[in-house]
């Protein structure tokens, strides 16, 4: 069963005017496998499977230890607000595919990572993606974006 947030506050940010804040200096990279369970019929990842490796370039990015403890003691967690993803070209079963992110802080909570998957042979653009992420508290509440995770991202580590 999907939980939705709910969004009616996001909108009361648009008074926070000091525009977009990069946050992390270099571009994180990640690497992903393309297993045979990632193809379609046709032998290509299933457009849907880069939101997942997308996925998992923000949790390392972010720290999987730190975003389980946050969770956990502070009951904060992260939704996707909005993706946007252009399909270029699909990765096949073998390649070895890198996704590369850099992240911007929008307002007080709301963070944007612009994301590529590229083939590692040839660097290649394969996706384009801009997902936006919020914080939300145990309740589903829109909160603010921690300052533990603005600090990690502005030390790019």
């Amino acid at each position: 069963m999907a939980t939705f947030l709910d969004t009616t506050d996001l909108n009361h940010d648009t008074h926070f005017t000091f525009g977009h804040i990069l946050l992390q200096m270099t571009t994180h990279s990640f690497s992903v496998q393309v297993y045979y369970e990632d193809t379609d019929h046709s032998g290509v990842v299933y457009h849907a499977n880069y939101l997942k490796y997308f996925e998992r370039a923000r949790e390392h990015l972010l720290g999987i230890a730190e975003l389980v403890a946050l969770f956990e003691n502070d009951g904060i967690g992260f939704v996707v607000y909005r993706a946007d993803l252009t399909y270029k070209k699909g990765a096949q079963f073998g390649d070895h595919v890198r996704i590369e992110t850099t992240v911007e802080q929008e307002s007080p909570f709301r963070l944007i990572f612009h994301q590529v998957a590229k083939l590692d042979a040839n660097d290649s653009l394969l996706v384009n993606g801009l997902i936006e992420l919020v914080c939300v508290d145990r309740d589903r509440k829109l909160i603010r974006l921690p300052q533990v995770v603005l600090e990690k991202l502005r030390l790019g580590s």
